[in-house]
Parts: structure tokens; C-alpha cells; sequence
């Protein structure tokens, strides 16, 4: 169960920095909705990371949230905000992909 409230809060990063991008391009009203959501999905992510790492150890609950919000919020620039999707940006997040499933392979929880 831990399991997935960490993938969740993983899942509320990618929200929170994707807030944070479309707040930069707002304006007026919009930049604040963007903004509360971030506030809201920031919340969310931490809260889910604090319960999980009750039962999960901390360093591979950490580096597993982070890979998550790393991974997500780099596919999100691709698919989103249209930034490249370069040979090496590919290949990095690949490798990231497959160090999150390590982590989650050898962990004794």
C-alpha cells in the first residue's frame, strides 16, 4: 500500500511542476488557479512521501519520489512545453526509469 500512495505523491510532483509551468505563461486570474494547484499538489506530494517513508526506507522512498517527479516532469516538458526529445534526454531517462524499478526490486519492504 505504501507502495502506491509513493507513486501517488510521485505523481502529485509531476503535478506541482507542472502547475508551476503553466503559471509562467498566465496571466491575470489564470496564473493564481495555476499557482493554487500548485499549492495543492505540492501539499499532496509531501504528504504522500511523509506516510509512505513510515514503513519504506527513507533513502528509497526519497530517490523513487524524486525519480518519479524527475521522469514525469521531463516527459511533461516533451509532450507539453514541446521541449526536445534529444538521442541523450532518451537515453537518460531510460536509465532512470530502470534505476527507479532497482530500487523498488531490492527493497526489502
Amino acid at each position: 500500500m505504501n507502495w502506491i500512495l509513493l507513486i501517488i505523491g510521485g505523481l502529485f510532483e509531476v503535478g506541482f511542476t507542472f502547475c508551476l509551468g503553466k503559471a509562467k505563461d498566465a496571466t491575470g486570474d489564470a496564473s493564481y488557479w495555476w499557482y493554487a494547484g500548485f499549492v495543492v499538489s505540492l501539499f499532496g506530494s509531501m504528504y504522500l512521501l511523509l506516510k509512505a517513508t513510515q514503513t519504506l526506507p527513507l533513502g528509497t522512498a526519497y530517490a523513487v519520489w524524486t525519480g518519479i517527479g524527475a521522469v514525469g516532469t521531463v516527459l511533461v516538458g516533451i509532450l507539453v512545453f514541446k521541449e526536445p526529445a534529444t538521442f541523450l534526454r532518451i537515453l537518460f531517462i531510460t536509465t532512470l526509469i530502470g534505476s527507479i524499478i532497482g530500487l523498488k526490486a531490492v527493497s526489502s519492504h
